[in-house]
C-alpha cells in the first residue's frame, strides 16, 4: 500500500490532481478541502493516500492530512457510503466538523454532501457515533454536550428557528450555548444570527 506521496502538483481537476514524484505521476481523487490546502500546479505537496482495489480498477485517494484520511477510512466501512460519498462528505466537512456532527446526530450537516440523503446520514452517525465520541477535543465535547442537554424551550425554539434558516444543528447549537439561557427566544435568534455571521 502506497503511504504517502510528496513531490510536484502538475494538474488540478474537479474531482482530484496528479502528483509527480521520481519522473512518475499519480492522479488522485481527492476532496474540496484537500484541494484547497496543497494549492495549485506546480506547488509541492505531501498527500497521505488510501488505495481503493476493485475487479475492474485501482483507484489513488490523497488527503492533505492524516487525520482527512482516517475519516476517509471511517466513513467507507459504513454500509451504503462508498468513495464518491465519502468523498463528497469531507468536501463540505471537515474532519473536526464531521466528527462533531455525528458525536451530536447532526444529520442535517452531513445531508449537505452531494448525494447523500437523510438515511444514509443517519446511519454513519448510528454506526460511527462510538468512533467519534472518543476523538473529540474538549472544546468539541463540551459543544456535543450542550446540543443534547438543551432542555430550555426558549432554546430549542431558537435552535430549531436557525435550523429552519439553514444552519445546521451543531452551528445552531454552539451559537446558542455561547449565550444567556434564560433570555427569550427571539433575543436568543438575534445574538446568535449576530455571531453567525
Amino acid at each position: 500500500m502506497i503511504y504517502s506521496l510528496t513531490g510536484e502538483i502538475i494538474a488540478v481537476e474537479p474531482n482530484g490532481f496528479a502528483i509527480q514524484c521520481g519522473g512518475v505521476a499519480f492522479f488522485c481523487f481527492s476532496t474540496m478541502n484537500t484541494m484547497t490546502k496543497i494549492g495549485m500546479k506546480g506547488t509541492k505537496a505531501t498527500v497521505y493516500t488510501y488505495l481503493n482495489v476493485r475487479e475492474d480498477a485501482m483507484e489513488l485517494y490523497g488527503f492533505a492530512t492524516q487525520n482527512e484520511l482516517d475519516a476517509y477510512k471511517q466513513l467507507i466501512t459504513v454500509s451504503g457510503v462508498g468513495p464518491k460519498a465519502a468523498l463528497a462528505i469531507l468536501s463540505v466537512l471537515t474532519p473536526d466538523k464531521l466528527a462533531l456532527s455525528i458525536a451530536s446526530g447532526d444529520v442535517k450537516a452531513i445531508t449537505k454532501a452531494q448525494g447523500v440523503g437523510a438515511k444514509i446520514a443517519q446511519r454513519i452517525v448510528l454506526e460511527l457515533k462510538n468512533k467519534f465520541s472518543t476523538d473529540l477535543t474538549q472544546e468539541q465535547s463540551e459543544i456535543v454536550s450542550a446540543v443534547q442537554n438543551v432542555t430550555n424551550d426558549e432554546c430549542n425554539d431558537a435552535i430549531e428557528a436557525l435550523i429552519s434558516m439553514g444552519y445546521s444543528r451543531s452551528e445552531a447549537a454552539v451559537a446558542i450555548g455561547k449565550l444567556d439561557k434564560s433570555l427569550p427566544a427571539g433575543e436568543l435568534i438575534r445574538l446568535a444570527l449576530k455571531s453567525l455571521i
